[in-house]
């Protein structure tokens, strides 16, 4: 099997955003059991494009972190030691943070990034969130699976 089948993606913050002094749209939940498969790790990328804005969660001083929940409309806690040293900087721009999640260690089904929030700069912050489901307990086997609407192997 090709390693690279062996994760799902899953888009927890798209299109790609431009706001400034507000949470940002869309955000979401990762399913850790997307697919029907129990996944090992997840991996979520918080990507910025060119930001004059602080990001953070709830609030632009707030280290951006995740969160989990037993169901999607249900109370949301933090996952301990899931955040970034601190918010993301309006000086980092283009920029790529991460945080990875043990998932075979006790977590609850749902993750999301806590409400992404922009401070106030000219024009804001630029950003997109991926998640990234690796480790599976058993490999996904088709397309849908992997989070894609379509996959080609040559």
């Amino acid at each position: 099997m090709i390693p690279e089948m062996l994760e799902t993606f899953v888009k927890v913050l798209t299109p790609p955003q431009l706001k400034d002094n507000a949470d940002l749209d869309g955000n979401t939940y990762i399913d850790t059991c997307q697919g029907g498969v129990q996944w090992g790790h997840l991996e979520i990328l918080i990507i910025t494009g060119t930001i004059d804005a602080a990001l953070g969660s709830t609030a632009e001083t707030t280290a951006p972190l995740v969160e989990e929940c037993d169901t999607t409309g249900g109370s949301y806690t933090a996952v301990t030691d899931a955040a970034l040293a601190d918010a993301i900087a309006d000086t980092e721009d283009d920029s790529i943070f991460a945080i990875d999640i043990d998932l075979r260690s006790a977590h609850k089904r749902y993750m999301q990034v806590q409400a992404p929030h922009s401070g106030d700069g000219t024009n804001g912050v630029n950003a997109v969130i991926i998640g990234i489901l690796s480790k599976p307990q058993v490999a996904p086997d088709t397309a849908a699976k992997r989070g894609l609407a379509e996959q080609i192997i040559v």
